[in-house]
C-alpha cells in the first residue's frame, strides 16, 4: 500500500506537524492516531539489541531487555568480511522485527583518529574505506528485514572530551578524504533510513545546525532520503536545526522544543514548508517500517552461535612463534587471569548489552569434547582497581611454574574506557603487566590474549611466544578464543588500526583532545598508517597485519589495461595459493600509491579488499576493481575530487607493512585545474603545468645563461660558487617578479608575460 503522505500532512494541525519533529519519549516517536500514524520504538544498537521497556535512560544505567551481544565493530571490522558484516546485520534486524523496533542505532563510523577515544570500541577503524565497506554491509543486512539503521555520529566525532560542546577545527580536504569518506559510500550505497547528526560543532557550527553538512553534502550531493535525527540531546538551537535540515529532535523535549516550531512558524521566522518537509522525511520511514512488517525471529541460540562464529572470523593473531595452536591432549596448560573467566566483551555506555548467555574460555575449554589437555586456572588480577593482590599474584605464578603452557587473558577494565571519556593512556594495568613479567620469570612458552576495545602499549611482546587479540568479542568470545587456541578454527582476522609502539607516535598525539573550546586536526589526512609508512615509523603491529597457521604465496598481478583515463575502471587479478597444511582465509588488501607528486599524498591508501577461503594447496584467482575515487585526492580549488596525470602503483599487499606484488598504471585526466598566474607565482609551478611549461622554459634558459656568466672574464672562483645547478634552482624557486632584477624586464614586459602565460593556462577561473 502506498500511502498519500503529502494528502496526510495537508490534515495535519501545525501543533501535530511540530509534535512529529521530537520523540515523544526516550525511545518512541508520536503517532497521530486519527491519521493513522503510528507510534514507531527506536533503540539503541549497533553490535545487539539495547531494547528499554521500562525505565529508559540514554547511558545504559536501566536494565534492557536480554539479548545477544554480537561483537564490537573494532573486532568485526577486523574480518574485513562485507558478507560477515552483512549477516550480522540481517540477524538484528530479525530481532529488530521481533520485538517491533523499527530503526536501530548504528553502525557508528567514526574514523579512529587517536587511540585514546573512549568510544573506539564502537568504530571500525582508522581507515575510511575500511569502515565504509564494513557500515554498507551492515547497513544492507540490516535494512533488508524491513528495519531502518542511523549510521552514526554525523560528523567528526571522534573524542568524549567536551563532545557537547567543542569544535573540530578541520580543512576542507582532510574532512573529504577522512572524516567524511567514511559515511559517504554507505549513504549512497547501503541508504540507511536516517542519519544521527553528532553532538560536536564543525569549524564553529553545531552538527545539528550545519546546512552545509545535513543538506547541501548529505542530500544535495550524496542523495541522502531518509531522515536526519539528532543524536540524545544534541540539539543546540530547534529553528536553526529545522532549517539547516535537523528533521527529528531526541528524545523527548517535554513540547518545548515543539511550541518553539511552532511560534516560529506562526511569526514568520521559519518557512512552514521547512516544517512540512520534515514530518514528509519522517513519516516516509515510519509508513516504510509500519506497512511492510515482517515476521520477526529472535532465536538467541542461532544467533549466539552467529556471535561465535563472527568472533572467530574477527580475532587477531598478533604474534605466533610456533607455540599455538595449544596441544589438544598430553599437556598441562594454565589460563591465568580473570578475563578467562569473566572476559571483558563489549564496551560501557549506550551500545552496553543485557547478554542472554556468556561462554568465557574456561567455560568453552571444559565444554570442548576433542580437548583432553589439561588446563588449571588462577584469577592472577582483580580489575576493581589496577593494584597488584600479592596473594593472586603468587597463585597465578605458581601455576603457571606447575604448566607446560601459560595463556594469561589480560587487557583493560570496563573502567579504562567507555563512552562519555577518553582515556588518558594506552597502558594496560600495572597489576597486568606485573603479572605478565612474574610469569615469564617461571615460564618460557607464555601466551597473551588481550580484551581491549582499543590498542594499548605491549612491554612484553618481545617476550611472550604469542599474542591473540580478541578486542571485544562479544558474548561467545571464550567459545572463539578456544577454537583458535587448540587450532579448532584458523585465525583470519586483521588489524583494522596500527598498533603503536606508544602513545606519543601517534599523529594528533599534541593535538588531542583539544582545550576544550576546539581542538584541530593539524595532522591533516596523514591518519593512523597513512601516517606511520610514510614516516616509515616503527610500530608494534601494522595496520592490516594478521597471521594464520597457515601460509599464502601471491602470484600473477594482472592489471586490465595499462594506461587508463580517469573516469575508467581498473581490474586487478591475481592468484593466491594456500602453501602450508590447514585450510584457512587469505584477506588481500589493495593500496594505491600516487607517483605524480601532484599533492601531498600519504605513500598509499587502502582502496579495495577480498577475503579468500583456501584448502591446503589449493589456488585461486581473485579480483578487484578500482575507479577514478580510488586514484583521487580532494582538490579544494575545484571542491571536487581529482585525480591528477602520471602513475600509480598498484599494490596487492598482506598489510600495509607486507607489499607482495605491485605493478604501474598510467593515468590521464582531461580535468584542468585553474591556475591563477601573478607576480609571485614561480617558475617551478609555471614548469609543472603542462600549458605554461613550453612558455617559460624558453626564457628561463636565456636568464640562467645571463646569471651564470661566462666566457674568458669568467674566474674559476666564480664557477665554484655559483655552479649551473644552483643557478636553475634558484630560478625554479624565483617568483616572475624577479625577472625584473635579474633579466631587466620592465613592469609593461612583466605584464604582458603573465598575460602570456595565463592565456597558455586558459581563462583564470
Amino acid at each position: 500500500m502506498e500511502r498519500d503522505i503529502r494528502s496526510i500532512i495537508s490534515q495535519m494541525t501545525l501543533e501535530e506537524k511540530a509534535g512529529m519533529c521530537s520523540g515523544k519519549d526516550f525511545w518512541h516517536l508520536k503517532g497521530v492516531e486519527r491519521l493513522g500514524i503510528p507510534e514507531v520504538m527506536v533503540s539503541d544498537g549497533p553490535h545487539g539489541l539495547r531494547k528499554q521497556n521500562e525505565k529508559a535512560d540514554h547511558l545504559g544505567a536501566n536494565e534492557s531487555i536480554k539479548a545477544v551481544c554480537f561483537p564490537t565493530a573494532c573486532a568485526t571490522a577486523c574480518s574485513f568480511d562485507r558478507d560477515l558484516l552483512k549477516e550480522l546485520g540481517e540477524a538484528l534486524g530479525d530481532e529488530c522485527q521481533a520485538e517491533d523496533v523499527s530503526v536501530i542505532l548504528g553502525p557508528a563510523v567514526n574514523i579512529k583518529r587517536s587511540p585514546l577515544c573512549g568510544r573506539n570500541f564502537e568504530y571500525f577503524s582508522e581507515d575510511p574505506y575500511l569502515a565504509a565497506q564494513m557500515a554498507a554491509a551492515h547497513i544492507q543486512g540490516v535494512q533488508s528485514k524491513n528495519v531502518g539503521t542511523s549510521i552514526k555520529h554525523f560528523a567528526a566525532n571522534n573524542q568524549e572530551y567536551r563532545r557537547l560542546s567543542c569544535s573540530s577545527e578541520i580543512d576542507e580536504r582532510t574532512l573529504r578524504e577522512i572524516y567524511l569518506a567514511a559515511f559517504e559510500a554507505p549513504i549512497k550505497e547501503g541508504k540507511p533510513d536516517t542519519v544521527m547528526c553528532s553532538y560536536n560543532k564543525i569549524n564553529g557550527t553545531f552538527a545539528s545546525e550545519n546546512h552545509w553538512l545535513l543538506t547541501e553534502v548529505l542530500r544535495d550531493e550524496w542523495g541522502f532520503g531518509g531522515y536526519v535525527m539528532s543524536d540524545w540531546g544534541a540539539v543546540n538551537d530547534r529553528i536553526e536545526g529545522l532549517k539547516a535540515g535537523l528533521d527529528l529532535e531526541m528524545p523527548a523535549s517535554g513540547g518545548h522544543t515543539d511550541a518553539e516550531i511552532v511560534a516560529a512558524v506562526k511569526a514568520g521566522t521559519l518557512d512552514e514548508s521547512v516544517l512540512d518537509t520534515a514530518v514528509e522525511r519522517i513519516l516516509r520511514i515510519i509508513f516504510k517500517f509500519a506497512d511492510r512488517r515482517m515476521p520477526g525471529n529472535f532465536d538467541k541460540e542461532r544467533h549466539n552461535q552467529l556471535a561465535a562464529k563472527i568472533a572467530e572470523e574477527s580475532m587477531v593473531l598478533l604474534k605466533n612463534d610456533g607455540i599455538l595452536p595449544l596441544p589438544k591432549e598430553g599437556k598441562k596448560i594454565a589460563f591465568i587471569g580473570k578475563f578467562a573467566a569473566k572476559p571483558r566483551f563489549q564496551g560501557g555506555g549506550s551500545s552496553h548489552i543485557n547478554s542472554c548467555k556468556i561462554t568465557s574460555a574456561l567455560d568453552a575449554v571444559k565444554q570442548t569434547p576433542t580437548i583432553t589437555s589439561s588446563v588449571t586456572y588462577a584469577q592472577g588480577y582483580d580489575v576493581a582497581e589496577d593494584q597488584t593482590d600479592p596473594n593472586l599474584l603468587a597463585e597465578a605464578v605458581q601455576t603457571a611454574s606447575e604448566a607446560d603452557i601459560a595463556v594469561i587473558f589480560a587487557g583493560l577494565p570496563d573502567a579504562f574506557e567507555s563512552e562519555g571519556y577518553d582515556r588518558t593512556h594506552m597502558k594496560m594495568p600495572e597489576s597486568q603487566n606485573e603479572l605478565i613479567r612474574e610469569i615469564l620469570k617461571v615460564q618460557k612458552n607464555t601466551v597473551v590474549v588481550l580484551h581491549n576495545g582499543s590498542p594499548v602499549e605491549m612491554p612484553w611482546a618481545d617476550d611472550v611466544n604469542a599474542i591473540l587479540e580478541s578486542y571485544l568479542c562479544g558474548q561467545a568470545v571464550g567459545a572463539a578464543q578456544v577454537r583458535l587456541l587448540f587450532g579448532l578454527a584458523n585465525p583470519c582476522g586483521k588489524l583494522a588500526e596500527t598498533i603503536p609502539l606508544k602513545l606519543q607516535d601517534n599523529p594528533s598525539y599534541l593535538n588531542f583532545p583539544g582545550d576544550g573550546q576546539k581542538v584541530e586536526y593539524k595532522e591533516g589526512v596523514f591518519v593512523g598508517y597513512r601516517y606511520y609508512d610514510t614516516k616509515a615509523m616503527d610500530v608494534r603491529f601494522p595496520f592490516g597485519h594478521g597471521l594464520s597457521y597457515t601460509t599464502f604465496q601471491y602470484s600473477d598481478m594482472q592489471l586490465s589495461c595499462d594506461q587508463l583515463a580517469d573516469d575508467d575502471t581498473l581490474t586487478v587479478s591475481l592468484k593466491v595459493k594456500n602453501t602450508g597444511n590447514m585450510a584457512g582465509k587469505e584477506i588481500v588488501q589493495l593500496y594505491v600509491a600516487d607517483q605524480t607528486k601532484a599533492a601531498n599524498r600519504p605513500e598509499k591508501e587502502l582502496k579495495n579488499f577480498v577475503k579468500v577461503y583456501l584448502e591446503p594447496g589449493q589456488e585461486k584467482a581473485v579480483t578487484m576493481t578500482l575507479d577514478k575515487r580510488s586514484f583521487a585526492w580532494y582538490n579544494t580549488q575545484i571542491h571536487d575530487w581529482y585525480a591528477a596525470s602520471g602513475d600509480y602503483q598498484i599494490l596487492a599487499a598482506a598489510s600495509s607493512r607486507d607489499i607482495r606484488l605491485s605493478k604501474t598504471v598510467r593515468l590521464s585526466t582531461d580535468t584542468k585545474l585553474p591556475f591563477h598566474i601573478h607576480r609571485n607565482t614561480t617558475v617551478a609551478e609555471l614548469l609543472a603545468d603542462p600549458r605554461t611549461a613550453p612558455v617559460i622554459r624558453s626564457m628561463m634558459e636565456d636568464l640562467a645563461s645571463d646569471m651564470i656568466g661566462g666566457g674568458d672574464n669568467s674566474s674559476e672562483a666564480a664557477s665554484e660558487a655559483i655552479t649551473p645547478e644552483m643557478t636553475l634552482k634558484m630560478l625554479e624557486n624565483s617568483p616572475l617578479r624577479s625577472f625584473k632584477s635579474f633579466s631587466g624586464l620592465s613592469e609593461n614586459e612583466l605584464t604582458a608575460l603573465i598575460e602570456k602565460l595565463q592565456a597558455a593556462a586558459g581563462s583564470d577561473n
